[in-house]
């Protein structure tokens, strides 16, 4: 817990696999350096971290399914299809958090793909997302409890096979009172078999045979809750994806949650909403997802009453001081 809540992205020593790059600076040119020394000290005083047991354990489940996603217990770095293209090929240049949201850590061809302890350890210290799960006032924010029995909670890492997922065929679907509400498409682009009628009809009725038979049969403790539900190609079938807290920090997507209560008010059960042309709202926004975690906070205060060539000229000092380096 205190490594995630350190001030800083870093890696945990011994958690990469591949030896860092050796530096290219010649002796002299490393003699050269008036802020060598002054750099050293700074390192020296930041507290170092090291989970040998936790690195081997990752590195058994890369082994085993050959690359992993990483999760805490409610939240995971998100991704979509704006990746940087900024290379990591210096993990001491370190930023505070948050990063869009951690996907341009690694390869934009494979975002939140990791196989080595270090990728596991910078998605999740990169991510905005993931403070969510860091303490019970965030965890359990916006739920219904008995206050005098507050619910246990222990952090928790939880590492998935990794594999591309088609988002076109992803839903989240809503339930309230041990009711199946609502399902909703989760990628909010125009598909045009989302508007199929029967197909509509088909996908509705294979995620509440799914829900009734799998879910609500065998999970008779919880009755409000969120569920990300991936359908196979043929649209016939499908398996979780993830369980969410029903609760406003859980997006609702196409619904709001008043929406979803009035359709428990009225006994409306699994109303399914789409993207139904390409000029819906949530289609036509050409702004991308978290986009206001697509970038360091540095990056923010830096440009607040700046120009672009002054912003430039900070920029690059902050990037010559971070890695002790001197640019041209």
């Amino acid at each position: 817990m205190e490594y995630m809540n350190a001030d800083r992205v870093f890696v945990p020593e011994g958690s990469e696999d591949a030896l860092a790059a050796e530096s290219t600076l010649s002796d002299d040119e490393k003699d050269e350096n008036p802020d060598d020394s002054e750099e050293d000290s700074d390192e020296e005083s930041q507290k170092r971290y090291a989970f040998p047991e936790l690195d081997q354990r990752i590195r058994d489940c890369v082994n085993e399914y050959g690359a992993v996603f990483p999760k805490l217990n409610f939240s995971a770095p998100k991704a979509r299809l704006y990746s940087s293209s900024v290379p990591l090929t210096d993990t001491s240049l370190s930023f505070r958090l948050p990063i869009q949201d951690a996907a341009w850590l690694l390869p934009a061809s494979a975002p939140l793909k990791c196989t080595s302890p270090a990728d596991v350890y910078l998605l999740l210290k990169s991510s905005d997302f993931i403070n969510h799960d860091l303490g019970t006032d965030t965890v359990f924010e916006g739920c219904s409890f008995d206050t005098n029995k507050p619910p246990d909670y222990q952090l928790e890492l939880v590492l998935r096979k990794w594999y591309p997922v088609d988002r076109g065929r992803e839903l989240r679907c809503f339930v309230r009172d041990n009711k199946l509400l609502g399902l909703s498409q989760r990628d909010t682009n125009f598909y045009e078999f989302w508007n199929n009628q029967q197909t509509q009809r088909d996908i509705t009725a294979v995620i509440k045979n799914f829900w009734e038979t799998n879910i609500k049969a065998h999970w008779e403790t919880q009755k409000d809750y969120a569920f990300d539900f991936l359908l196979t190609r043929d649209l016939s079938h499908g398996h979780i994806l993830d369980f969410n807290p029903y609760s406003p920090k859980t997006d609702p997507l196409l619904f709001t949650y008043e929406e979803l209560h009035q359709f428990l008010q009225k006994d409306l059960c699994a109303v399914l909403r789409v993207v139904d042309s390409r000029s819906h709202p949530a289609a036509a926004s050409n702004a991308p997802a978290y986009q206001h975690n697509m970038i360091p906070f540095e990056a923010v205060n830096m440009t607040s009453g700046r120009d672009i060539e002054d912003f430039a000229d900070l920029w690059k000092e902050s990037v010559k001081k971070s890695m002790g380096k001197d640019f041209d």
